[in-house]
């Protein structure tokens, strides 16, 4: 006779696993809510009044970061400083703006209103005398994030030129989401097309058609917009899909994200980044230093009362009490999983795409969450729950999903844009062409890949980018 032996999983170990992974795929927004969620259920759960570091628990001042987590390890001058950040809340909740909520720290982590969104990226391109202004036109945007009130009224009661609110107004709408604040759907789409003209080829047609036309191109009326303005009707269709792929008329209902690439990577709602990478002392000859940023609140404790309460309570309460305390403690021990896991993935990211962060895309270099997995001897599905919703802030103030340090085909995209932008005006490269220059600087892809790509980056096909020798697109 055989004994079969059976390994069991405890269901302690199993929830453990479950709720790590959970919590894992949050992002900073995501973690506070579950956090303040678990404290207003659980009694057995409290916040710690003193400020602990979270990686080695040393004790903090208000606002201070860990003088030893932020120390190099090795002092290296090519080695990043990885570290956790318990950061506080950017502005109170429910406030609306006003000139107290221009400080020089503006780097929150708590999910932010639009107009908070907003501010965070413009503040420091603003004059003193100009924030009030701004602030003014934050407070009054609308649930598609256009402004409508009148700018003369506006300027009139500031005491301020015309020309100066429509500066204001301008710095406004080039922040992210593209066009917030303009006066109308029909202006935002404008805006739009001017950003995206200085990072490719716009058809000057599809300008004309956005000014004019915009309406009627809604209704999908062609054939009319083609008759007068004598163009072909799939020109007309072509500038419909450029459109719907690429621009949008309500800013605030687009997600927080790069518009000219619409519907990639995970959605994004407006919040601050998971990561934030600078230098030491903002010095560009200093190492990097990247702080993974947790809610303040994940300084999480047992009530020092609870256990003295089991002890003394009756056969009833104490299975409910001692279950809110197993519960308390595996929070504490997933969150503390959660972010051991999340550090040792960017320390590993960091290292590998240095000179993607510090000299852009087209030093980034083709990594998979397979080979960072057995890096760091964990399941594929580990990193995949780690990237997952992360936002990552770069030295230069950009902040990109943190998937796109994975993303196999951006330096291919960057060599492309490059080499578009150097083709001759009077005879653009076709795509066989572009997929002939890049496997000489060893990009080997196919020709639809190519296209894919260009439409991806929002570049049109070459008998769109030509240029005749009056200056004139064809």
């Amino acid at each position: 006779m055989y004994q079969r032996q059976f390994q069991k999983i405890s269901p302690l170990t199993t929830a453990h696993l479950a709720q790590t992974m959970s919590l894992l795929n949050m992002n900073y927004g995501d973690l506070n809510q579950e956090i303040n969620k678990a404290l207003n259920e659980n009694p057995a759960l409290v916040v710690r009044e003193e400020r602990l570091c979270p990686g080695c628990g040393h004790k903090l001042a208000e606002g201070q970061r860990c003088p030893i987590c932020t120390q190099p390890k090795t002092g290296s001058p090519d080695e990043a400083i990885v570290f956790l950040s318990a950061r506080g809340e950017f502005i109170p909740k429910g406030s609306s703006l006003g000139l107290d909520d221009f400080s020089d720290d503006l780097m929150g982590t708590d999910n932010l209103t639009l107009e908070e969104f907003v501010l965070r990226q413009i503040a420091s391109e603003l004059r003193v005398e100009d924030r009030a202004i701004a602030a003014y036109i934050l407070n009054q945007l609308d649930e598609d994030g256009l402004f409508r009130e009148d700018l003369d009224d506006v300027a009139e009661y500031f005491h301020i030129s015309l020309d100066d609110l429509t500066r204001i107004k301008r710095i406004i709408q080039k922040a992210e989401p593209i066009g917030v604040g303009s006066s109308s759907p029909e202006e935002a789409i404008r805006v739009q097309i001017g950003e995206l003209s200085e990072s490719s080829k716009t058809p000057d047609i599809y300008v004309k058609i956005s000014e004019e036309y915009l309406h009627p191109l809604l209704k999908k009326q062609f054939k009319e917009i083609s008759d007068q303005l004598n163009i072909p009707q799939k020109t007309v269709a072509d500038a419909a899909e450029y459109f719907s792929k690429n621009l949008n008329p309500f800013p605030a209902r687009s997600h927080w994200g790069d518009f000219r690439s619409p519907g990639e990577g995970d959605t994004l709602g407006y919040s601050n980044p998971d990561v934030v990478i600078n230098h030491v002392n903002n010095d560009p000859n200093q190492p990097l230093l990247v702080e993974i940023v947790i809610p303040s609140v994940s300084n999480l404790d047992i009530n020092p009362y609870y256990s003295q309460a089991i002890k003394e309570a009756g056969e009833g309460a104490k299975e409910e009490l001692k279950t809110d305390f197993d519960k308390a403690n595996l929070l504490i021990k997933c969150i503390q999983q959660r972010n051991n896991t999340l550090q040792r993935l960017v320390e590993k990211i960091t290292a590998i795409q240095k000179e993607f962060i510090l000299k852009g895309e087209s030093h980034i270099k083709p990594i998979t969450r397979v080979e960072i997995s057995k890096d760091l001897e964990v399941h594929e599905s580990t990193i995949s729950r780690a990237v997952s919703n992360k936002t990552v802030q770069m030295p230069d103030g950009r902040i990109i999903p943190m998937s796109t340090f994975f993303d196999r085909s951006l330096k291919v995209r960057t060599m492309m844009k490059e080499i578009i932008a150097k083709e001759k005006k009077a005879n653009p490269l076709s795509d066989s062409e572009i997929q002939s220059q890049l496997e000489k600087k060893g990009f080997k892809v196919a020709r639809r890949t190519v296209a894919k790509y260009r439409l991806m980056e929002g570049i049109m096909p070459a008998h769109q980018r030509k240029i005749n020798p009056t200056g004139k697109k064809e």
